[in-house]
């Protein structure tokens, strides 16, 4: 496989002086094209940090990440958001759908962002909508679904712009066991049938030993020992 996404000496703080707080502290990592990773750890040990700095949200102190071997953090604030709106697909724990906006506008929202027009993207956000099992439910809003029909809906939304890479922040750690499942099985079916590389925050094991690797985080650094499954 080929190398889509490094992350090299990467360093994350927050503060200064007395109040400085270092989250990360040297992070090094390859994600491959159409890889699966888990990333594992105590609450607190910079899981969440590491995949916002990933997923571009929030920038580093020191350190690069780099996509297809370019640093994209050198770009602007404007053209680092068009490239994470079209090479990046976010998932959260909390959805974080738009409340007034149905599940069909909810999903096409990134590429309504992007400048396309509803007429040539409705069909495109029907079609996410039905692989995700919510055909049945594309003019409801989010206080009309279940918290499981919420997440896929988010789902949906972070794949509708076909990403490189979809990176999933505790995404059934709000929900109950059989509804946690049926998302893990989504997901996996999903990364199966598109090759989107996927890395994961969580700490479900039954979703980590699913993954093709799992990389442990303590107190902001990786485990020296990474599981491959």
């Amino acid at each position: 496989m080929s190398r889509l996404l490094e992350v090299k000496g990467l360093f994350k703080s927050y503060g200064n002086g007395v109040a400085k707080v270092e989250v990360l502290k040297g992070i090094d990592l390859t994600v491959d094209a159409g890889e699966t990773i888990a990333l594992v750890g105590p609450s607190g040990a910079g899981k969440s940090t590491l995949l916002h700095v990933m997923g571009t949200i929030d920038r580093p102190t020191t350190g690069e990440v780099l996509f297809d071997g370019e640093d994209i953090f050198a770009l602007g604030d404007q053209p680092l958001a068009t490239f994470r709106n079209k090479s990046i697909g976010f998932v959260f724990q909390f959805h974080h759908l738009l409340p007034e906006f149905s599940a069909l506008e909810n999903v096409m929202m990134p590429l309504l962002i992007a400048g396309q027009k509803r007429g040539a993207i409705e069909g495109q956000a029907r079609e996410i909508l039905a692989d995700v099992g919510l055909a049945h439910r594309v003019t409801h809003r989010p206080g009309e679904l279940s918290g499981g029909e919420q997440q896929r809906v988010a789902i949906a939304r972070a794949l509708v712009h076909g990403p490189r890479i979809l990176l999933a922040d505790e995404p059934t750690g709000n929900l109950d066991m059989r509804t946690s499942e049926e998302i893990h099985d989504l997901l996996d079916g999903i990364q199966k049938r598109t090759g989107v590389a996927l890395v994961i925050v969580t700490h479900n094991d039954k979703l980590a030993a699913g993954m093709g690797r799992i990389v442990q985080i303590v107190d902001g650094k990786i485990e020296p020992k990474i599981y491959t499954q």
